[in-house]
């Protein structure tokens, strides 16, 4: 999922007020997921009209075939690629496949199953596309409403981790400039000693490199500020932070800001002053300053 520039630009705003940026994910998520409903029920209705003899399995014929992607296969199976690798230790397309053919069949006899002992129920969808409609069994809609679930799991997935790649850099950007943190002394990328990948980096007026790592976590986020051992930390950056994860962070010597707490961005400037690294304190009104740096921050 790819954010929009004025949504990506809206969420650093309202970071800063201390304001709940995690509506405008789930509009997107809501989006996009409605979107592919609309889609996959219209492939549903032809699939299913090209497939008329009782005799053939539409859905497999129809959604689980050469030509289906690599990611469509694994949410058409009822998996998703992150799955696949998590139980068999590879994602590639022959192991996702396998998965994919052998979790639908499980699916199937499942639904079947239950079906059987469940005679008194039924669940039927009618599908209706430019007067022509359909329906679906109770196994066949069964299957089709877990794919849907499956899809939405995705999305929400891999929109929360895609959201915080996208919105990281921007958000430090800002405070660079707010902060008046001269250009020399700060960069977008770099790489810890070990040879990982730092999300934001820092030089102070001596010239050593100081890494950052910044955090969109959220209230009961289960990643810690453990990742911190890791990559040389000396500044943590985030959303949120528990007392557990500020207990840990001073005990390590690590300064760190918390966003969402009252004017939260403010302890920015303790951080800069304890890492040595030059700067101008900013004016103590966010209103007379922000809406301009968000313009120039976005306009490069």
């Amino acid at each position: 999922m790819h954010l929009t520039t004025s949504v990506i630009r809206d969420i650093v705003r309202g970071i800063f007020y201390g304001e709940n940026y995690r509506y405008h994910i789930v509009k997107l998520i809501d989006a996009e997921f409605f979107d592919y409903v609309i889609e996959f029920f219209q492939r549903v209705v032809q699939a299913k009209l090209m497939n008329t003899p009782i005799s053939i399995d539409w859905y497999r014929h129809a959604f689980l075939n050469d030509q289906t992607s690599s990611d469509d296969f694994a949410i058409h199976s009822g998996l998703n690629k992150k799955t696949v690798e998590n139980l068999y230790g590879s994602a590639r397309r022959e192991v996702l496949v396998e998965a994919g053919l052998e979790h639908y069949e499980q699916i199937h006899r499942l639904i079947d199953d239950l079906s059987q002992a469940n005679q008194e129920m039924d669940i039927r969808l009618t599908l209706k596309f430019r007067d022509v409609s359909v329906d679906l069994s109770i196994t066949e809609s069964l299957i089709v409403i877990n794919t849907l679930a499956v899809k939405r799991a995705a999305l929400r997935g891999g929109a929360w981790s895609t959201a915080g790649k996208q919105v990281e850099k921007p958000l430090m950007h800002t405070l660079c400039v707010l902060f008046g943190v001269p250009s020399t002394n700060y960069a977008f990328s770099a790489r810890s000693t070990q040879g990982r990948e730092v999300d934001f980096l820092f030089q102070d007026r001596a010239g050593h490199k100081l890494f950052c790592e910044v955090k969109l976590m959220g209230k009961g986020n289960p990643e810690s500020a453990d990742v911190t051992d890791a990559r040389d930390t000396r500044l943590f950056v985030a959303d949120m932070l528990s007392e557990l994860n500020k207990a840990q962070l001073a005990q390590r010597g690590i300064q760190w800001v918390e966003l969402s707490a009252e004017a939260g961005w403010q302890k920015f400037a303790t951080a800069l002053t304890a890492l040595d690294i030059p700067f101008s304190t900013p004016t103590p009104s966010l209103e007379s300053s922000l809406d301009n740096i968000l313009s120039t921050v976005f306009s490069e």
